[in-house]
């Protein structure tokens, strides 16, 4: 599972490919399930030189469970 040191706004994320759920944990709180995410937005995820923007810009508020 991949943790983001470098990011302050997401601290780690889990993805699982057969349900296309993606669980994020931010600095505070639990855990955040994302449904339906493809691979693609997953793999930007892990790419993104900003996690939090690429959070916002291609996440938040699209993938509910």
């Amino acid at each position: 599972m991949p943790y983001f040191p470098e990011s302050r706004a997401i601290k780690r994320a889990e993805y699982e490919p057969s349900t296309q759920r993606l669980t994020i944990w931010f600095p505070r709180g639990k855990p955040y399930d994302y449904c339906g995410v493809p691979n693609r937005v997953w793999e930007g995820l892990l790419a993104a030189g900003s996690k939090g923007t690429y959070f916002n810009d291609h996440i938040a508020d699209r993938y509910h469970c």
